[in-house]
């Protein structure tokens, strides 16, 4: 997706959730000077062609692990919850806030971090950065520049499956999402009502 094709969107969240766009982009300046790598050309070998499962951290996750097929995607805290199931994800879509020492370990052995930076996650991004030394993909919500991307997608779920289109997946399964979970805080909610605006935009009414 383009920029300019995903900035509407992304006016839209900005106004929704009164952001600053300049800490969005202070943010991704910030990760970009911790990382010069850009491994993009992997996440693009991972996807291109094939099947993916996009797995969200919502509670159902645990019970729909047997739904997993090809290049696995986890959001965030998803990542941990399949490591200790004996399941290590190619792929981690995360801002940070559900990170553990698991996606070190993951990292180490190949899986592709996929770090969102953004207005409010910068001492996050100071911590964590550093400690990948696996391949690794900067990515923002704001304009992109030099090795930081936009895919599309607002949440670690819904970009995860953004990207995944972008990239040429030949099909999608997701799994563990649950967007209409009442159980989270109203900014929450109000993400993850936004997230589904977001899928139906591309043909993912869930």
């Amino acid at each position: 997706m383009r920029y300019e094709e995903w900035e509407p969107h992304y006016r839209r969240i900005l106004d929704f959730f009164g952001f600053d766009p300049a800490d969005d982009d202070k943010a991704a300046h910030f990760a970009s000077d911790l990382s010069s790598r850009d491994d993009l050309s992997l996440l693009k070998d991972a996807c291109s062609g094939a099947v993916v499962t996009v797995c969200g951290n919502a509670p159902c996750l645990k019970d729909e692990l047997h739904l997993i097929e090809g290049t696995v995607i986890a959001a965030d805290a998803a990542a941990d919850l399949l490591y200790k199931n004996g399941i290590r994800p190619d792929v981690v879509f995360t801002d940070l806030d559900g990170c553990e020492d698991s996606f070190i370990e993951m990292n180490s052995e190949g899986t592709i971090m996929v770090v969102h930076a953004h207005g409010d996650n910068i001492p996050l991004l100071k911590k964590w950065i550093p400690l990948f030394g696996g391949p690794l993909v900067l990515t923002t919500q704001g304009k992109p520049f030099g090795n930081v991307h936009n895919l599309g997608g607002f949440t670690d779920g819904d970009r995860a499956i953004f990207a995944a289109e972008e990239l040429g997946s030949s099909k999608i399964r997701i799994i563990g999402f649950d967007l209409d979970d009442c159980s989270v805080n109203p900014v929450k909610r109000g993400k993850l009502m936004i997230a589904r605006d977001l899928l139906k935009e591309i043909g993912y009414d869930l």
